[in-house]
């Protein structure tokens, strides 16, 4: 059994921000995740992203596979991702929706896929107000995150990353009994997110870990607990690659515990063509820039084609 690692709890409302940023910065050098309280999405939207969340993924398939995925929008269905490039397993046991931005220039509409409202009448407008409330929190925490590595607390905003930023919401859901298999399957093999920050947020189901030290061998996992109300927030690749590594992105993966589960990973990803390269304060003589500059979107396709060959 898995022992389970132990996350600060960091209160987005705290009238003390220097303090909070500094907690921030403990915990992105230490783990790169954290917990998210008080954060501005009322418990009632949660639970009806949720309940709406089931509600798509009880379709009968055929209906589901209508809005198959394209343009990173629509429906994955079971086995068709292996986020571990190295496993030889037939498929992540998940089944996934992924909603892009909604509000903005980056919006293009017409690219997200949108359940019927005959079938699921309440289902959009659901899902772009949490998407919207969503995108404020994540906004609010760069804003710390920025004065956590020392920098303006608008930094962020002034390099171009929070000028119409790239969110994409994804819906997930896990199967219960998965069958007998000669393989071992996972929910998710084992990853880093590509991108700045993940909020994640689910039903209360066990099964996410993550292994704080990716190359001792063999691999330490440790589950991480649910907190009712908090979302569970985690550094991005493209994070660790603009602080020089002194952030973490942290491999995790989510186990299969014999239960069905639904998550809903929120991802903040700067607008593509922000340039993303080292910061000053996280760059000396005796610690040079690790990575070369390269534009978000361009290096997310590149993540997204190791992934999905598309």
């Amino acid at each position: 059994m898995a022992e389970t690692v132990k996350l600060p709890i960091i209160d987005l409302s705290s009238p003390d921000r220097i303090s909070t940023a500094k907690s921030i910065r403990q915990a992105c050098v230490d783990c790169g995740f954290f917990y998210l309280v008080n954060h501005g999405v009322e418990e009632q939207l949660l639970s009806k992203v949720l309940e709406e969340s089931k509600k798509f993924f009880s379709l009968p398939l055929n209906e589901k596979m209508k809005l198959s995925r394209k343009h990173h929008r629509g429906y994955t269905p079971l086995y068709a991702e292996n986020l571990d490039p190295l496993s030889r397993s037939k498929g992540d046991s998940k089944e996934t929706f992924y909603v892009g931005p909604v509000a903005g220039d980056m919006a293009q509409t017409n690219l997200n896929q949108w359940p019927s409202q005959e079938i699921l009448p309440s289902w959009r407008l659901t899902m772009e107000s949490y998407h919207k409330k969503l995108m404020s929190a994540g906004k609010k925490l760069i804003y710390l995150i920025a004065m956590a590595l020392n920098l303006d607390e608008d930094y962020f905003e002034k390099v171009g990353a929070l000028d119409t930023p790239n969110g994409f919401l994804r819906l997930l859901h896990y199967p219960g009994e998965l069958g007998c298999f000669n393989e071992q399957i996972y929910g998710a093999s084992e990853h880093s997110d590509y991108g700045m920050i993940t909020l994640l947020a689910s039903d209360g189901v066990p099964g996410l870990q993550v292994c704080r030290e990716r190359f001792n061998q063999p691999r330490l996992w440790e589950d991480v607990l649910h907190i009712n109300g908090a979302f569970i927030v985690n550094i991005g690749d493209m994070m660790e690659r603009w602080t020089n590594c002194l952030f973490r992105s942290t491999l995790h993966r989510v186990m299969p515990v014999g239960q069905e589960r639904y998550s809903l990973a929120f991802f903040l990803d700067p607008n593509p063509d922000c340039v993303v390269e080292c910061l000053e304060s996280c760059c000396s003589p005796s610690c040079p820039a690790r990575f070369p500059p390269i534009r978000s979107g361009a290096y997310l396709e590149e993540r997204f084609k190791l992934t999905y060959g598309e």
